[in-house]
């Protein structure tokens, strides 16, 4: 195949995988996407990864999370979308929803009594704080005692924070930790766009 070639059927790849992210209502994975487009997996995440750098300078973005694609809005223009909606612009998180989020970033998937331990207090109130905000979902249980639920992050996680995936999240490092788990210069309350 010459390269003329190959760069037509990439374009033409691209432009499929856009529309059919711009129709989908929820996030695909790579088999799907393959499967519409008859072509395969590998293809598929080429054309994405071209198409991603292709939104670097753009308004929008190919978002990865659990194994699904889906396309979002770039963070620098979030408040202007949510301003045109008429969304509320700002969500403010405390300090123990940032704690608690930060801990099933880093762990999930993870249960509440994990976090409660991580912690030192009982997460309740936050961790349906986290739920209803759309931070966090459930994602299963856990074997053992009670069967506790598994939470992890979302989609929306990704979107708030600027992520287009989860492997974007900055390393933790040990000494960024007090002994007692709280992160030594976590703002009191962090906002949200």
């Amino acid at each position: 195949m010459s390269d003329i070639n190959r760069i037509q059927k990439m374009r033409k790849l691209k432009a499929s995988l856009e529309a059919i992210l711009f129709v989908a209502p929820v996030p695909v994975n790579l088999t799907q996407l393959a499967s519409a487009l008859e072509t395969t997996e590998a293809e598929v995440e080429a054309g994405l990864q071209e198409l991603a750098q292709d939104y670097q300078e753009r308004g929008l973005r190919i978002q990865w999370h659990a194994g699904r694609i889906q396309l979002t809005t770039a963070p620098e223009v979030g408040e202007i979308v949510e301003r045109f909606l008429g969304l509320e612009i700002n969500s403010h998180l405390s300090q123990a929803a940032l704690e608690a989020l930060s801990i099933v970033a880093y762990e999930q998937p993870v249960t509440r009594p994990e976090v409660d331990n991580i912690r030192g207090v009982n997460s309740d109130g936050v961790m349906r704080s986290l739920l209803h905000k759309g931070l966090i979902q459930d994602v299963g249980r856990a074997e053992g005692p009670g069967r506790p639920i598994l939470y992890a992050t979302t989609p929306e996680f990704l979107q708030q924070f600027g992520l287009n995936s989860i492997e974007e999240m900055p390393e933790l490092e040990k000494e960024q930790l007090r002994d007692d788990g709280h992160e030594n210069n976590a703002d009191p309350d962090v906002e949200l766009s």
